[in-house]
């Protein structure tokens, strides 16, 4: 019995400690920070320097790459430590017109409002419910 314990104790401890380590886990592209986006002169130098592009736009044709650092403490405590984008625009022949970096990290800022709105439809009663589309049907005077 005593043994049992032991080993409970020692699982229990393990779970904590290791609970406590901190992870870094990384999504997207793998971006240097200190890289010159600006000698990139066409799409196929892009490419080649950061590889294929997370999202393509259609109708623009501008290059999305996206790159997010998050760090985990534990199962209730994560935050994200850095998140970039960087969208490139090419013109009719494939050089490098525009690129742009974003910086994301605002979006740890916002506050989300409480404020709810009235659902009529869960106010209805039980019965209401199961038996409201039963019987003959009022005409709205707009069907005219």
């Amino acid at each position: 019995m005593f043994k049992y314990l032991k080993v409970i104790i020692f699982i229990l401890m393990l779970f904590i400690i290791l609970s406590c380590v901190e992870t870094k886990s990384y999504s997207g592209k793998l971006i240097d920070e200190n890289f010159k986006y600006d000698s990139l002169l066409n799409k196929t130098q892009v490419t080649s320097k950061l590889g294929q592009p997370n999202f393509i736009d259609p109708i623009e044709n501008k290059y999305y790459y996206y790159f997010e650092k998050r760090i985990n403490k534990s199962i209730f405590d994560s935050r994200i430590e850095k998140r970039t984008m960087i969208v490139f625009n090419f013109e009719e022949n494939e050089n490098v017109q525009s690129f742009n970096q974003y910086n994301l990290n605002q979006e740890q800022q916002i506050n989300i409002i409480k404020d709810k709105t009235k659902n009529n439809l869960i106010d209805r009663g039980l019965i209401e419910k199961i038996f409201g589309g039963i019987g003959k049907q009022k005409l709205s005077d707009n069907s005219q």
